[in-house]
C-alpha cells in the first residue's frame, strides 16, 4: 500500500488506553469458541487453531451455519495441544477422540456424508481476501445486545462470533479501524500489524439462536434500524450501503507472521492507507 495519510484518528483512538480484552479460536468452523490467552499469527494472518478444520460434503461444499441449520445443535471442545475434540448433539452418544476421526459422527448427526478436513497452515477463513482476525470491542457487543430482549451479552458474542475483542471506552469504537473502499487502516496490537480493511457484512447465522438454531423474529430489521440510528461520527466512509453490517475484517502485515498476541496487548491506531 501507499500514500500514507495520517490525523486525528490514530490520536484520538490511542487516547482511550484500549487493549485486547479477550481472544477466540474456533477450531472447527463454525463450531463453538475456545478462549485463549494468547494466540500465534499464521500463514495468511489467522490465528493458530482459529477454522484449522471444516465441515465438507460430498461435493466439496461447507456444511456451515450459512447452510446447514443443524450445525447449531452441536457443542464442541477442542484440545488445541493435542487435537482431540468432544463433541455433543441431541440424538446421540458423545463423541471423544481425535478431530480428524470425527467425521463418521458428524456423519449420522447430518443424515448424510460429510468429511472433516484440515488445513494446519492457514485455516478456512470466512472472508480469504481479508483473512486476518475479526475485531470488535466489547461495548459494542453489550449495546447489540441490549437492541433485543432476551438476548444477553454472551449469547450475542456466540452470535457474532469475533476473533478479537477491545477493551475501548466507546460502542462501535472499533469503527475506526476502517475508513473509505480502496483503502485500510493500520493499526497494532502489541507488536503485531495490522490493516483494517472493513467492517464486516453480515449472513444469517447472527439471526439464529445459536443453540437451536432458531430464527429471531425481526432480528435483521430490527438490527439495521439501530445500526442507522447509533452509527458514530468516525464511522461509515462509503461502506454502509446497507446497514447489516458490524466487526472489522482485518489483514496482517506479512512481517508480523509467527507474532503472538496475548490478552492486555495494547492497541494503536495508525495511518490510512491508499492503494
Amino acid at each position: 500500500m501507499t500514500n500514507r495519510s495520517t490525523g486525528e484518528r490514530g490520536t484520538g483512538a490511542e487516547a482511550g488506553g484500549v487493549v485486547l480484552d479477550r481472544i477466540a479460536v474456533y477450531p472447527v468452523k463454525s463450531l463453538d469458541p475456545e478462549f485463549v490467552d494468547r494466540a500465534e499469527i499464521v500463514e495468511n494472518g489467522g490465528l493458530r487453531g482459529d477454522r484449522e478444520y471444516a465441515i465438507f460434503d460430498e461435493d466439496g461444499n461447507y456444511v456451515n451455519g450459512k447452510r446447514e441449520r443443524a450445525v447449531h445443535r452441536i457443542r464442541s471442545s477442542v484440545s488445541l495441544e493435542d487435537g482431540t475434540v468432544h463433541l455433543r448433539a441431541p440424538g446421540l452418544d458423545d463423541y471423544r477422540g481425535p478431530t480428524d476421526e470425527a467425521g463418521e459422527w458428524l456423519s449420522e448427526y447430518f443424515g448424510y456424508a460429510v468429511e472433516l478436513r484440515r488445513d494446519p497452515a492457514g485455516g478456512f477463513p470466512d472472508d480469504t481476501t481479508a483473512s486476518g482476525p475479526t475485531v470488535i470491542s466489547t461495548a459494542t457487543i453489550e449495546t447489540v445486545a441490549s437492541w433485543f430482549d432476551g438476548i444477553d451479552t454472551d449469547e450475542m458474542r456466540r452470535r457474532l462470533r469475533p476473533n478479537l475483542e477491545f477493551d475501548a471506552p466507546d460502542p462501535f469504537w472499533e469503527d475506526h479501524l476502517f475508513d473509505r473502499r480502496e483503502t485500510t487502516v493500520e493499526f497494532t496490537v502489541g507488536d503485531a500489524t495490522f490493516e483494517g480493511v472493513n467492517p464486516c457484512q453480515r449472513c444469517a447465522v447472527p439471526t439464529r439462536n445459536p443453540d437451536t438454531g432458531e430464527g429471531t423474529p425481526g432480528f435483521r430489521e430490527t438490527f439495521m434500524t439501530k445500526r442507522r440510528e447509533t452509527l458514530p461520527e468516525w464511522s461509515g466512509g462509503d461502506w454502509f450501503n446497507h446497514d447489516f453490517r458490524l466487526m472489522v475484517n482485518t489483514t496482517v502485515a506479512e512481517s508480523s507472521w509467527g507474532e503472538t498476541l496475548s490478552v492486555r496487548d495494547a492497541v494503536r491506531v495508525g495511518d490510512v492507507l491508499t492503494d
